[in-house]
C-alpha cells in the first residue's frame, strides 16, 4: 500500500465538513434575522419593481377605466405624456405605488419566508430548501393573505390618482382640474374624513381572492422555474440572472421586466444579507 493512499478519505471529509459548515451557519441564524433578510430583500424588490412598470401600469388603469378615450395603449401613452408629462403624468401615483409595493412585497416575503418555514415543520422537512415548488406555492399562497391588508388602502389611493383627469374631464370629479393637484395624503385624508378607517379597505375580500391564488401560481412558478433552470450539482441560489430571460418575448412589456427586477433585487439583497449574517 503506497503512502499517498489514505489521503483520499481524508480529501472525502474536508469536503464532506465544508458542506457540513455551511447548514450549521444557516441553522446558527434566529428565524428573526432571516425574516428580516427576506423583509429587507422585499423592500428593493418593491422599488426596483415600481420603477420599471409604473409608466405602463398608468396606461393599464387608464384604459380600463376610461376605455372609449384611447384607440389604444400607445394613444393613451402618448396623450397622457403630452398633457401631463413623466412626472404628473405617466408616474402619476408613485408615491401611493411605492407605498403600495413597499408595504406588499416586504410583507409578502416576510410570510413568505416564514410560511415556508410552517410548511417544511408540517411537512418534515430538514431545510427550507427541500420544500419542493408545490410546497412553495402554498407559502406564498398563505403570505399573499397577510399582505392584503397592506395592499388594498394603498392601491386605492394609487387608482383614484391615475384616474383623477379623466374623471375631471368628465366633470365627474368635484373641483375639477383643480383637483389634480391633491396629492395621495390628500386623497387618504379625503377617504378617511369622508368613509372612515373601513373606506381604505373597500375591496379587501375582493383582494385577497384575487392574491391568494395568484401568488401560488406566481411562487409556484418562480420555483419551478428556478428548480428547472438549475444545473445538475448545483444549488438554487446558484443560478445566473440571465437564465431568468431565456425565451421571452417582446409581449411582457410590463410584467416580466417588473417581476424580473423584483426577484433579482430581492435575491441580491437576500444572499448579501445572509452571507453578511453568516460572517462570510
Amino acid at each position: 500500500m503506497s503512502a499517498d493512499q489514505p489521503t483520499l478519505p481524508i480529501l472525502i471529509h474536508e469536503e464532506h465538513h465544508h458542506h457540513e459548515g455551511e447548514t450549521v451557519e444557516e441553522s446558527k441564524r434566529s428565524h428573526t434575522v432571516d425574516a428580516a433578510i427576506d423583509f429587507i430583500g422585499g423592500i428593493n424588490g418593491a422599488i426596483a419593481s415600481v420603477y420599471v412598470g409604473q409608466s405602463l401600469d398608468t396606461v393599464k388603469v387608464k384604459m380600463q377605466t376610461f376605455p372609449h378615450l384611447y384607440r389604444n395603449a400607445l394613444d393613451c401613452f402618448l396623450q397622457t405624456y403630452r398633457q401631463d408629462g413623466v412626472a404628473r403624468g405617466l408616474y402619476a401615483g408613485t408615491v401611493p405605488a411605492l407605498v403600495a409595493n413597499i408595504a406588499e412585497n416586504s410583507v409578502l416575503f416576510l410570510f413568505y419566508g416564514l410560511c415556508q418555514k410552517a410548511v417544511m415543520v408540517l411537512r418534515g422537512r430538514a431545510e427550507v430548501s427541500q420544500l419542493s415548488p408545490v410546497e412553495n406555492a402554498f407559502s406564498g399562497s398563505g403570505a399573499a393573505f397577510f399582505c392584503a391588508f397592506t395592499l388594498t388602502p394603498t392601491e386605492l389611493v394609487k387608482c383614484r390618482l391615475q384616474a383623477m383627469r379623466e374623471m375631471a374631464s368628465q366633470g365627474k370629479l368635484e373641483g375639477g382640474l383643480e383637483r389634480l393637484k391633491l396629492g395621495p395624503w390628500g386623497i387618504t385624508k379625503e377617504v378617511l374624513q369622508v368613509e372612515g378607517i373601513r373606506g381604505l379597505f373597500k375591496g379587501l375580500t375582493a383582494t385577497m381572492a384575487r392574491e391568494m391564488p395568484g401568488y401560488f401560481f406566481f411562487f409556484g412558478g418562480y420555483e419551478f422555474t428556478r428548480h428547472m433552470l438549475t444545473p445538475e450539482g448545483k444549488t438554487k441560489d446558484e443560478i445566473g440572472p440571465k437564465a431568468l430571460y431565456k425565451g421571452l418575448g417582446p409581449t411582457l412589456v410590463r410584467t416580466f421586466p417588473a417581476t424580473g427586477s423584483l426577484f433579482l433585487a430581492y435575491e441580491t439583497t437576500k444572499k448579501f444579507l445572509t452571507n453578511l449574517a453568516d460572517g462570510r
